[in-house]
């Protein structure tokens, strides 16, 4: 039996962990830009869904066609403002279409809201520049209340 000899331990391991911190830097950006992406279109999303149903629900509760657009169209904007989504490019559509709809019959006031919601900031290559998202929203009038 031939004895060991002792070897040294880390020989030519030196700068290992500088070639692995390489490696692993653009992997662990790359994550990061995903879950910067990822939360902003999740926030995205939701403040316009919600914005649709605030700006239907503000539009139920007014007298007149006229009014339910106006009021629901700004009810839509500022709830967007006040979430602090920024658009590319907004609109909001009120469907006044429930107030025709004789007393006494069921009828609902809907409200569709689209961002442009831009992604440029995000450094991710592949994800696009802006990204159309749309919500709809409805709300029931009032089945006996004039119209």
């Amino acid at each position: 039996m031939t004895p060991r000899t002792p070897t040294r331990s880390g020989l030519g391991e030196a700068g290992s962990v500088a070639v692995e911190i390489a490696l692993l830097a653009p992997a662990l950006v790359l994550v990061l830009g995903l879950l910067v992406a990822g939360g902003r279109l999740w926030f995205a999303r939701t403040t316009v869904v919600e914005a649709a149903q605030t700006s239907a629900r503000a539009a139920s509760l007014a007298r007149g066609p006229a009014e339910a657009s106006a009021v629901g169209a700004d009810a839509g904007r500022q709830s967007m403002t006040t979430a602090g989504l920024r658009c590319a490019q907004s609109s909001v559509r009120v469907s006044t279409a429930a107030f025709a709809v004789p007393v006494g019959t069921p009828a609902t006031v809907t409200s569709d809201v689209t961002c442009a919601v831009p992604f440029g900031d995000v450094l991710l290559p592949g994800l696009p520049g802006t990204l159309n998202l749309t919500g709809r929203g409805s709300a029931a009038l009032d089945t006996y209340r004039a119209r």
